[in-house]
């Protein structure tokens, strides 16, 4: 069985316009892995989007449609779902296998949704906490999260034939914070304790950065040196309490150095800036992504910042149906590390609810693609070759 949805509108599709859509299945076709379409990022307004269901998620929409629900549009956030550096980061581990063969090592998850982990996982990719746990001489990628010099080093000491995957707007926070730890700074790193991103950037410069979480660890700061302090941030942050935090360091230390460029990437900000454009003119809020995931968190947060009720889901079989009663207008993005399938997916089921008012409302376009890491296209060179 074969689930597929249609976004069609007579005329070509407009972002900001109502999209009819057309459920369909094909009984010839047995149930087969979703497909991601598109490299996970939403479909581009004008073009038609399709996806390839599980056969469990089909019968869950039929089974819906026979329940009454007062859904009367679904407003989808653009843009959503898959940024560059998670793009690039699929894309390196898919390659290496595809060059190398199954096994490719991964030090911890590629990116954070476990949909993705799972997929690659069946294709051959090993995850795993540690380098210590990969085999002598082993292909390894690292994740988009970034590493610590040490991890590089113990890498190097076991021979294995690495490829960094790091969002190269992570790799830009290492050599800020790695540039002002050499400058003599005390370098304050706005991020969320226990996260890889944070881990890898203080790992650049062990006891010259010091984490700080909120406004009330500002305050509680204590610097060998008040006129030699500098600060970077996380990418994945939520934009407003960032601008908080970093006007409360502004405060407390008026000669702070701070990146010419703000650290929060490009795609957090836009996918905070389309939930917030929506969020006021739905009853409800859904955001797609896994719970490790702090860029979709985030995106939570905003939404319900606006007084709208909000959840965060790994996929349909998440959706609680109490959270429909009574709601008219339903809105819907993804995380950066969400595939687009699992949006059509939300879709389908909505469509078999008997919805049949799809608005896409754009908050800004994006076109940021980044090459694939300098060793893969080596590696793939040498190959061709």
């Amino acid at each position: 069985m074969r689930v597929r949805v249609f976004l069609m509108q007579e005329g070509g599709i407009h972002r900001g316009q109502a999209i009819q859509m057309t459920l369909c299945h094909d009984h010839s076709v047995s149930p087969g892995a979703p497909a991601r379409g598109a490299r996970g990022r939403s479909a581009p307004a004008g073009a038609g989007a399709s996806v390839t269901a599980p056969a469990s998620a089909y019968n869950q929409a039929v089974e819906s449609a026979e329940a009454q629900t007062a859904i009367e549009r679904i407003i989808l956030a653009a843009p959503r779902g898959y940024c560059a550096g998670v793009d690039r980061a699929v894309q390196t581990v898919e390659r290496a296998l595809e060059l190398y063969g199954a096994p490719v090592y991964v030090r911890k998850e590629i990116v954070h949704n476990k949909n993705v982990v799972a997929d690659l996982r069946e294709r051959g990719a090993v995850f795993v906490d540690e380098v210590d746990e990969v085999p002598e001489g082993a292909v390894t990628v690292f994740s988009a999260h970034g590493i610590a010099p040490a991890v590089r080093e113990r890498s190097q000491a076991r021979s294995l034939v690495t490829i960094d995957a790091t969002c190269p707007l992570v790799t830009k926070v290492h050599v800020e914070a790695r540039k002002f730890a050499e400058a003599g700074y005390t370098v304050i790193l706005v991020g969320h304790d226990g996260h890889e991103e944070v881990e890898g950037t203080m790992g650049e410069a062990p006891g010259r950065i010091v984490l700080v979480q909120d406004e009330r660890d500002v305050d509680q700061l204590s610097v060998p040196d008040e006129s030699r302090v500098a600060f970077v941030t996380q990418t994945t942050l939520s934009v407003d309490e960032t601008t908080a935090i970093v006007a409360r360091l502004r405060e407390r230390f008026p000669e702070i150095k701070g990146p010419r460029r703000e650290d929060i990437c490009y795609a957090t900000t836009n996918r905070q800036a389309a939930v917030k454009k929506i969020a006021s003119r739905c009853d409800l809020v859904l955001i797609i992504g896994s719970r490790n995931s702090s860029n979709s968190a985030r995106l939570v947060e905003v939404a319900r910042a606006c007084g709208t009720e909000s959840y965060l889901i790994d996929s349909l079989r998440e959706l609680d149906p109490g959270w429909l009663e009574g709601k008219r207008t339903v809105g819907i993005s993804s995380g950066a590390s969400a595939p687009e399938h699992l949006v059509e997916e939300l879709l389908c089921h909505f469509r078999a609810l008997g919805v049949g008012q799809v608005e896409e409302v754009e908050a800004t376009s994006e076109d940021v693609r980044f090459m694939l890491p300098k060793e893969m296209r080596l590696a793939l060179q040498s190959g061709a070759a």
